[in-house]
């Protein structure tokens, strides 16, 4: 006898959409049949009417973050893996990738080590990490970076910019991501980029500042479209020259950047975009908003024409995998900054993501099902190295399943969410919830009531396939 099975519903399979019931034994898929063909099962979720997808993905979130303001001794640090996984889960979110950052003073072993410590037994739903190289790589890491990534973690990720005056540190000298592709490409890995040109990125703090137009309203002047197009270009040409690189270039903000990914992949190579729900539905006029830090972070958003260009690269263009760069804080220490250098980036988004991508890709731009989780889940597995253990309804895979409720229209409120004390979405209406979560074939979140088991969360070893590291394969 199954231990579950998820019946009647219209479900996304690899193969395509299908009125199939979906069996469970252990923490596995066990088999998909026509409707009442599986016999029994100790649990019956009926999702007569809903659509079922694989569980979302999130490969770009931040918890536990130290959060430094200007004045302020000690950093504030972001919540914790527990608050952010439980809105995943209520949001149809299943797996998360978090980041370790691979300071000089430790090992990178030890740094993965001291961040896994805030995550096991201690997280709800399963995660990953990407390794965060700082600044000018001391050689002895490179030896290190191998070693960490044939133990299963397949990403790094690298700044090609500091971001902020005074955040010295952060960004990747061009001679060091060279090497660092070297290493990336012969251990079977990906390498995530933030990139902005950090020359014309300080000029414009420098200018702004001078001209005493501080404001957050002129964020966009300094993190703007020029920089993108630069440094996508000059690291995608890196990564063009290395054998078996591939780049997932992070929160894609801009037409520029959307152009760069394009003509690479056109060449063949395996490139791959990332943007953010934050960049396809507000734009740099929501600066101008009370409280507009709600709506803010790096880089910049950038303008109406952005968008659009965004918007025809997630269908089926240069952009595979929207994510949220979340990060979840009260209301007051996302709005301690105001200015174009104090600004905290990041914001509360990962329990939304799921219902706002399917109101706007489905229901009001006729993206299929298939399409659709595939930029909230499926692109994301393939390309992060977790698949098909993660982002596919299929038989063998782990039971990571979401029952969306798309018969009706929902308004989000902060008060109804899981995460904090604000949204930036307060206020929209959406077309899909989810009304059922699967976590490895335990039902966690069941028509608002949450089961969830702060021991369920497994750390996720990964490797990324040699299709997606020789083409442009998603």
């Amino acid at each position: 006898m199954l231990d579950l099975i998820v019946s009647g519903g219209l479900c996304v399979l690899p193969s395509g959409t299908a009125a199939v019931d979906i069996g469970v034994a252990g923490d596995k898929i066990a088999m998909i049949g026509a409707p009442g063909s599986l016999g029994a099962a100790a649990r019956v979720v009926d999702a007569t009417g809903k659509v079922v997808i694989p569980g979302g993905i999130d490969p770009h979130i931040h918890c536990g973050m130290p959060v430094r303001f200007p004045g302020q001794k000690e950093p504030t640090y972001t919540d914790p893996p527990a608050q952010v996984s439980k809105a995943a889960l209520y949001g149809g979110t299943t797996t998360l990738l978090d980041f370790v950052q691979c300071t000089h003073d430790r090992s990178i072993e030890k740094a993965i080590a001291d961040t896994d410590s805030t995550w096991k037994n201690a997280v709800y739903c399963d995660y990953g990490f990407h390794l965060t190289l700082m600044g000018q790589v001391p050689n002895g890491q490179f030896g290190e970076l191998a070693e960490a990534m044939q133990q299963g973690h397949a990403s790094i990720k690298i700044f090609t910019t500091d971001i902020r005056p005074g955040n010295i540190g952060r960004m990747v000298p061009h001679g060091h991501i060279w090497e660092a592709l070297k290493v990336v490409a012969a251990n079977n890995g990906i390498a995530a980029i933030h990139a902005e040109d950090n020359d014309i990125v300080m000029f414009m703090y420098e200018k702004l500042m001078r001209e005493n137009r501080v404001g957050i309203e002129y964020m966009a002047e300094v993190h703007n479209t020029l920089s993108e197009e630069l440094s996508f270009n000059r690291v995608i040409r890196l990564a063009e020259n290395v054998e078996g690189a591939a780049l997932y270039m992070v929160h894609v903000s801009a037409a520029t950047g959307v152009a760069a990914l394009a003509a690479s992949r056109a060449k063949g190579f395996p490139m791959y975009g990332e943007t953010l729900h934050q960049y396809l539905m507000y734009n740099a006029e929501d600066y101008k908003k009370p409280n507009s830090q709600m709506y803010h972070t790096y880089p910049s958003l950038k303008y109406p024409e952005d968008q659009k260009k965004l918007w025809e690269a997630t269908n089926h263009g240069a952009i595979q995998v929207i994510a949220t760069d979340e990060l979840c804080c009260p209301l007051r220490v996302k709005l301690q900054g105001s200015r174009i250098d104090d600004t905290t980036g990041g914001n509360s988004g990962v329990e939304p993501r799921v219902g706002l991508m399917y109101t706007q890709m489905v229901t009001n731009r006729g993206y299929s099902l298939e399409h659709f989780a595939g930029m909230i889940s499926t692109n994301a597995a393939k390309i992060m190295g977790l698949y098909p253990r993660k982002g596919a309804l299929a038989a063998g895979s782990d039971a990571d399943i979401v029952v969306l409720e798309t018969g009706s229209r929902k308004t989000i409120r902060a008060e109804d969410l899981h995460e904090t004390d604000y949204t930036p979405w307060e206020g929209h209406v959406v077309t899909a919830w989810p009304a059922v979560t699967v976590m490895r074939g335990k039902v966690v979140v069941e028509n608002g009531a949450f089961f969830g088991d702060l021991k369920q969360g497994q750390f996720l070893p990964r490797k990324v396939a040699d299709e997606i590291r020789s083409r442009p394969a998603v």
